[in-house]
């Protein structure tokens, strides 16, 4: 039986898939001006490579401490940070090669890269609560719209460009869709919390099973420090961190297609700028499709097989390319690395995030290791391409996939309520769920079942999905309807009636 979301996880799925699309848009509008910028301040190779290192450093250090931010200040706040960041990077982006000013240039690329590694977390976080709502896998297909925000950008800056449309219109434009967009989406993209959620916010630190019969006060200081704890605990837990590796190599895979495919098809085939542009096309066209196809194979088959079989397509695809004897079989290499290319990040954001109430902090940890694999990337591949060529420098990659292949174990769900180190259950769940802040002064307390006729307090275990593949969904229909911590009455007595 098909279920049916609720109007409002709808709502926030399209607000998200739009959220996704325009970061992509965003992203691709700066990356495609670049020769612009590079002209405009007559910058070298070298040069240019250190400002743009400056981006990817902003990024490291946001993203290490993303997820405190997250839980402090709550989605809805980061996401409008995020926005304003970003578009007061675009318009430095689109002023400092106007003016001539290369530290104008260099804040505009610090800033982008905090703002979005913050954006990021944020809206990669929402993705999988959205995803818990709806019953079954989707988080895929926001990258997908990732990926066609970045096609519509490229293409809307090269326009652009050939109109003769300066930098310091063109940027500072997209700046201003970025804000009133984000700020238009931010109220109906954050579902409630839901029941789940919002008990693991009450919880006392001392694992009372039934707060309402011993509620203890928690202070909100001592909340903030639960918070910060929860978010930077998620360092010391050895499956976040094989599924950051999970991450790192996806993100290594694909962000090296962006940044040397086009040139290893040019050098290694001696072929025009164009061909190479329309190689690149195909790997992010098979990608693309793929993340908006094929989320019913990890339905079907689960995250596991399915990353296991993107890891071995991706190493027969790179192979292929880096050895074969002609440019057409050197494309269908690209297709097959495209193809394996497209599961694995969108596996390790969902891996890191089944448990809601600490899907922020784990988040950001995989998201650092993404952010890694930018910093690491270029000088590893760049080395290599001295010495063999890019097409062959980019074979090494198979070596980051093998290595994905080897820890795919860590990407099976987890139950919701586990640690991430052993598996077990702990004695208390952390506050933070969906990102969202807490409430202010006393605690809130929760409602809970009388006890038996022995004595003893029911309690309120995950059930299990339909299919015998583990917990239900949180959100789903089995755990009932969300619940809105905005208003107090719906803390206590539970979800609102219809007004």
């Amino acid at each position: 039986m098909t279920r049916h979301a609720p109007p409002s996880v709808a709502r926030a799925r399209l607000l998200l898939v739009g959220l996704f699309s325009l970061a992509g848009f965003a992203f691709a509008s700066w990356l495609a001006r670049i020769p612009t910028v590079r002209d405009l301040l007559d910058l070298g190779t070298s040069d240019l490579g250190v400002l743009l290192l400056v981006g990817s450093v902003g990024s490291l250090l946001t993203v290490t401490a993303s997820g405190v931010v997250l839980q402090r200040l709550g989605t809805r706040r980061v996401l409008v940070l995020s926005a304003v960041v970003l578009a007061t990077a675009l318009v430095l982006l689109g002023t400092g090669p106007t003016v001539g000013s290369r530290v104008l240039l260099a804040c505009g690329i610090f800033l982008n890269g905090v703002a979005v590694a913050l954006g990021n977390v944020a809206i990669n976080v929402e993705s999988a609560r959205i995803e818990r709502a709806v019953g079954r896998t989707i988080i895929p297909q926001f990258h997908a719209a990732f990926s066609v925000g970045a096609v519509l950008g490229s293409g809307t800056s090269a326009l652009a460009s050939a109109a003769g449309v300066p930098v310091s219109v063109q940027l500072p434009a997209t700046a201003a869709l970025v804000l009133v967009w984000r700020l238009a989406s931010v109220r109906g993209v954050v579902l409630p919390a839901t029941a789940v959620e919002l008990a693991a916010r009450a919880t006392p630190a001392t694992g009372e099973a039934d707060a309402a019969v011993a509620p203890v006060p928690v202070s909100r200081a001592r909340r903030g420090a639960r918070r910060i704890g929860s978010a930077l605990g998620a360092w010391r837990e050895p499956r976040t961190l094989l599924v950051g590796v999970v991450v790192l190599a996806a993100a290594f895979s694909e962000g090296a297609a962006n940044n040397w495919l086009s040139l290893a098809v040019v050098d290694g085939f001696t072929t025009s700028e164009s061909v190479g542009g329309a190689v690149l096309g195909l790997f992010v066209a098979s990608m693309t499709a793929v993340r908006l196809l094929g989320t019913r194979l990890l339905d079907r088959f689960g995250r596991v097989a399915v990353l296991r079989a993107s890891g071995a397509t991706s190493t027969v695809g790179l192979l292929t390319f880096g050895f074969a004897p002609s440019l057409p079989l050197a494309g269908v290499g690209v297709v097959l690395w495209g193809l394996g290319a497209a599961l694995a990040v969108p596996i390790g954001i969902a891996a890191a995030s089944d448990d809601p109430t600490r899907a922020a902090g784990r988040v950001a940890v995989v998201s650092a290791f993404a952010s890694m694999a930018s910093l690491v990337a270029p000088p590893v591949l760049g080395l290599a391409a001295e010495h063999v060529g890019a097409r062959h420098a980019l074979v090494l990659i198979v070596a980051a996939m093998l290595t994905s292949v080897a820890v795919s174990r860590t990407v099976a769900p987890q139950a919701s309520g586990t640690s991430g180190t052993s598996g077990e259950p702990e004695t208390s769940a952390e506050p933070g769920a969906s990102g969202e802040p807490e409430p202010s002064g006393p605690s809130v307390v929760l409602p809970t079942p009388r006890a038996a006729a022995d004595g003893t307090v029911p309690t309120c275990p995950q059930p299990a999905r339909p299919d015998g593949a583990g917990p239900e969904r949180v959100g789903s229909p089995a755990t009932g309807p969300g619940v809105d911590i905005a208003d107090p009455e719906t803390a206590v007595a539970g979800p609102r009636s219809a007004r």
